[in-house]
C-alpha cells in the first residue's frame, strides 16, 4: 500500500499536535501538582500554628494535657464508605477531636449516588466501589475545616480574656462592686455585733475595734482575694488591677458609714 506525500504529512502534523497537546499536559499536570504541593505545605503550618495556640488555651485554662505519653488504642478501623479497604476516607481520617468529622454528613441517598456499585455474581450483595480521590477536593474541606477552627478559636480567645466574675463589665467597676458587696457584708456582721453588744454578749471596745478596724480589713481582703480569684481573666499578660487604694477607701469608709447610719435610724425612730 502506497502513502502519498499528502496523507504522510498529515500523519505527521497529527502527531506533532498530539506531541504538543502532551507536552502542555504534562506541564499542567506539573504545574497543578507544584501548586497542591504548596497548598499542603501552607496547610500544615497554619495547622501547626493552631496547634500551638490550642495547647496555650489549654494551659491557660488548666486543661492542657500533654500528648507525649503513650499513645491511646485507636480501636477499630473506620469502615466509612469510600475507603475501599477499611480504613479512614480521606481526611476524615485524620487524628482530632473524638466525635468530630472532617467531612459534612451526608444523607443514605446521597451515599448511594456517590458510590458507584459493581454487581457481584451469582445475585450477591452488590460491592461498593471506591472513588477516586481529588487532592484539591480534599484540600478544599481541609481549608474550610483549619477556618471554622480559626473561627473557634478566635471566640475561645474572646471569652479566655474576660474573667469569671461579671465578665462585661470593666475592670474599674468590677473592682468598686466587689469592695462595695464585701463592705455590705462587713455591715450585715456588724448589725450582729450591735445586736450582741445589746445584750452585753460583746463590750464597747471591742464592738468599735471590729467597726473601726476589724470589720473593714475583713471586708478589704475579702474583695481582694475575689478579685485575684474570680476576677482575673483565665489569659491575662501581667496582674489584673485590683485598685488597692480605691477598695481600702470604700471598705474603710461604708462599714463606719453604716454604724452611724444605723444609731441616727435609731435615735430617729425613738424620737
Amino acid at each position: 500500500m502506497t502513502v502519498s506525500f499528502e496523507e504522510y504529512a498529515a500523519l505527521a502534523r497529527q502527531l506533532a499536535e498530539q506531541h504538543r497537546a502532551g507536552v502542555q499536559h504534562a506541564a499542567a499536570e506539573s504545574e497543578r501538582r507544584r501548586d497542591l504541593h504548596a497548598a499542603a505545605d501552607y496547610l500544615q503550618q497554619r495547622l501547626t500554628t493552631q496547634g500551638q495556640r490550642l495547647d496555650q488555651l489549654g494551659r491557660a485554662i488548666d486543661l492542657y494535657q500533654p500528648t507525649s505519653g503513650p499513645a491511646a488504642d485507636p480501636g477499630p478501623p473506620s469502615t466509612t464508605p469510600g475507603s475501599g479497604d477499611g480504613g479512614p476516607a480521606g481526611a476524615a481520617g485524620a487524628p482530632g477531636w473524638a466525635g468530630v468529622g472532617a467531612y459534612p454528613q451526608v444523607s443514605a441517598g446521597e451515599a448511594r449516588l456517590a458510590l458507584p456499585t459493581a454487581v457481584s455474581p451469582a445475585g450477591a450483595v452488590p460491592a461498593q466501589r471506591a472513588v477516586a480521590v481529588d487532592p484539591a477536593v480534599e484540600l478544599e474541606l481541609a481549608r474550610r475545616m483549619a477556618d471554622e477552627a480559626d473561627r473557634h478559636g478566635q471566640q475561645a480567645e474572646l471569652l479566655a480574656q474576660r474573667p469569671v466574675l461579671l465578665p462585661t463589665w470593666s475592670p474599674l467597676a468590677r473592682a468598686v462592686t466587689i469592695y462595695a458587696g464585701c463592705a455590705a457584708a462587713a455591715g450585715v456582721a456588724m448589725l450582729a455585733l450591735v445586736l450582741a453588744s445589746g445584750v452585753g454578749l460583746v463590750d464597747g471596745f471591742t464592738l468599735g475595734a471590729w467597726i473601726c478596724a476589724g470589720l473593714p480589713a475583713v471586708a478589704f481582703f475579702g474583695g481582694y482575694l475575689v478579685l485575684g480569684r474570680w476576677g482575673r481573666p483565665a489569659m491575662v499578660e501581667g496582674a489584673p488591677p485590683r485598685y488597692l487604694p480605691l477598695g481600702f477607701l470604700i471598705c474603710f469608709l461604708l462599714v463606719p458609714m453604716a454604724y452611724c447610719s444605723y444609731l441616727l435610724l435609731v435615735r430617729g425612730l425613738r424620737g
